[in-house]
């Protein structure tokens, strides 16, 4: 593991207190999942407390919503009220970033995922995230893109609003400061 993606004892210990006060004032998004197995599976996966403490820094607020029986992991979506803020006016992909020729963001959505070790939400679990509460009431998230909508130069994004999960397009090269984009990790 590159020491770069590597958190200090004190770092960990400082994620993992905040990490469980959110798992036990959420317990609605993660039922029948006890926080004893979820800490021991992640103090022996470093590089995912790591990308972990990735969403925390960027405001992404991770906790727990499923357990994958088949893979034996837990699944993190990022559950802030809002589109993470450190995570926002960003294109969706390098290819957008690129061939944006004037007032380039300072990143892409698909880029920023990948350095944090994360993957950006599709829109099936997109979806699931929106059973557990109302997010994205007055913000915009990117949303993983089928690759035939991106190959004609689009990306999607969805919000929440009037009850109504809504997915949109917009050109992939397009940032605004109300949009970001949501991650998921499992371990």
């Amino acid at each position: 593991m590159n020491q770069k993606n590597k958190l200090s004892l004190e770092q960990e210990q400082s994620l993992l207190i905040v990490l469980e006060a959110r798992f036990e004032n959420n317990k609605h998004r993660h039922q029948n999942i006890e926080w004893e197995k979820v800490q021991a599976k992640l103090k022996v996966n470093p590089e995912k407390l790591w990308s972990l403490d990735e969403m925390e820094r960027t405001e992404g607020e991770p906790d727990v919503v499923g357990f994958d029986e088949q893979t034996k992991e837990y699944i993190f979506y990022d559950c802030s009220s809002e589109s993470p803020k450190g995570r926002r006016s960003v294109c969706y992909d390098h290819e957008a970033l690129e061939k944006r020729k004037e007032n380039k963001p300072k990143d892409s959505a698909l880029n920023m995922a990948s350095e944090m070790g994360i993957q950006i939400l599709n829109e099936e679990e997109y979806r699931t995230l929106q059973k557990l509460g109302k997010f994205d009431t007055k913000t915009s998230s990117w949303i993983l893109t089928p690759d035939n909508i991106r190959k004609l130069g689009g990306a999607i994004f969805s919000d929440f609003r009037y009850d109504t999960v809504f997915v949109y397009h917009n050109g992939a090269d397009s940032y605004y400061a109300a949009r970001g984009f949501r991650g998921s990790l499992r371990v």
